[in-house]
């Protein structure tokens, strides 16, 4: 696989302009504007712990609540991930990382499958973190799944802290995303799949 895996999408609605603009083969520089400052936390430990350069700029309703805002970063790099993707040519396609942070412990799998689905199961014990819901993760996870058409498990294994909850599951979805999209040097030109494609 030599030719680039980069992507840039624009998506503007009446309730957020986003851009963002992804490399699969970089080295994990971030650089994340979308007016949730937690939000941009945890975009800068997936970057960096995907080893993808990622720049994502976003303006949002936040007057309103960070909900629009939060989901609609999802949908945009999960689009930027199916693109830079391409046919899918030569990846491991399954990856998965156990991942501590401090008392927590989170659990990430994914099949880029062309199949969308998110499982997940992850409670936490406070509702905000800083001035973010937690429930706002998951909208965040299920954009993403469904628009980078991958199957995304994520499973809370441990842990109280909400703060590290949130950061062990992006960077658990940060190494497992590492894992499935690195070329596989036993099959480096084939599409890992009996069908020959990765599509729904």
């Amino acid at each position: 696989m030599t030719a680039a895996r980069t992507a840039t999408i624009a998506r503007t609605t009446a309730e957020t302009d986003i851009r963002a603009t992804l490399s699969l083969d970089g080295t994990g520089k971030v650089q994340a504007a979308t007016g949730i400052g937690f939000l941009d936390h945890m975009l800068t430990a997936l970057g960096r712990h995907a080893l993808f350069d990622l720049a994502v700029e976003a303006k949002g309703d936040l007057h309103i609540d960070f909900h629009h805002t939060t989901e609609d970063v999802g949908i945009v790099l999960g689009q930027c991930l199916r693109q830079a993707l391409g046919d899918k040519r030569g990846i491991r396609r399954y990856g998965q990382s156990l991942l501590p942070m401090d008392e927590a412990l989170a659990e990430a799998a994914i099949d880029i499958s062309g199949r969308p689905f998110l499982a997940w199961s992850v409670p936490f014990a406070r509702d905000k973190v800083g001035e973010m819901d937690t429930e706002l993760f998951e909208e965040f996870f299920r954009a993403f799944a469904f628009n980078a058409g991958i199957t995304l498990h994520v499973t809370l294994k441990a842990g109280t802290n909400a703060h590290h909850v949130a950061e062990a599951c992006f960077k658990a979805l940060a190494r497992a995303l590492r894992m499935a999209v690195e070329t596989d040097p036993r099959s480096p030109d084939a599409v890992p799949s009996t069908k020959g494609v990765l599509e729904a």
